[in-house]
């Protein structure tokens, strides 16, 4: 694969944009190859007629959709974040809440499948915070104050089972447990 690829798809997934220091200890190499490839990268999209681009800010870069179809992602977008959760954003919304925080590598651990797009929705639709954690290099997602006040609650903890489901080592331990009736 070569490192034209790797950074494309590195920008892909990536929720936020990347300095030229993290996609380089990404791809295990140095700053400047790297930058070509950032750089043949954003000649690619700059040169056809293609929905995205790359835009450098502040020395961090990120894919982004072409600004000339802004309008009709705009409006795609408000129609995505007024509308009803899919079914898989309300299943990884649920188990931000009770397992929050969370990083997404847990989440899509215990989803079984890329999470990108629903975090991205959901935090659009301000329903999770996303933080950084310098000590793990990750983002941790938890849910926000709006999404517990829209339930009606004082606090997450209010949740149904919320202590069972948050204090559990794993999902594992909750799923094997006997029911009470």
């Amino acid at each position: 694969m070569s490192l034209k690829s790797q950074v494309e798809s590195l920008l892909f997934v990536s929720l936020k944009p990347l300095s030229l220091k993290d996609l380089a200890l990404a791809v295990k190499n140095e700053a400047e190859p790297v930058e070509g490839a950032l750089t043949e990268l954003m000649a690619d999209y700059a040169a056809g007629d293609r929905g995205l681009a790359i835009i450098k800010n502040n020395g961090q870069y990120q894919l982004t959709t072409a600004a000339d179809n802004a309008a009709l992602i705009q409006e795609f977008l408000k129609d995505e974040t007024s509308g009803e959760l899919s079914q898989p954003s309300l299943e990884a919304l649920t188990i931000i809440a009770y397992r929050g925080p969370i990083s997404k590598i847990e989440l899509e651990r215990i989803r079984g499948v890329n999470c990108s797009l629903i975090i991205r929705n959901l935090l659009m639709r301000g329903l999770i915070d996303e933080k950084f954690e310098k000590d793990r290099q990750e983002n941790y997602y938890s849910v926000t104050h709006d999404f517990v006040r829209f339930l009606g609650l004082g606090s997450i903890e209010e949740l149904p089972e919320f202590e069972k489901l948050n204090t559990a080592a794993s999902l594992d331990e909750v799923m094997a447990a006997p029911e009470k009736n």
